[in-house]
């Protein structure tokens, strides 16, 4: 996800993509947990795309 599709969206879908990543997350650390896991690139990618959510989420409140 690139930060100039993450400034677009409104607060709500920001918070939306938030919980469905954070979701993805906890599967992602489930699977790596029972061996499951193939894609371990997507780890980092769903926690670099958390930050950057949060970040256009704080920026958005303080203006």
């Amino acid at each position: 996800m690139k930060i100039a599709d993450i400034r677009t969206k409104t607060a709500d879908e920001l918070t939306d993509e938030l919980a469905k990543l954070k979701k993805e997350q906890f599967n992602l650390r489930f699977q790596k947990a029972t061996g499951q896991l193939e894609n371990t690139a997507r780890v980092r990618q769903v926690r670099r795309d958390i930050a950057r959510i949060e970040t256009v989420i704080t920026a958005k409140r303080g203006n």
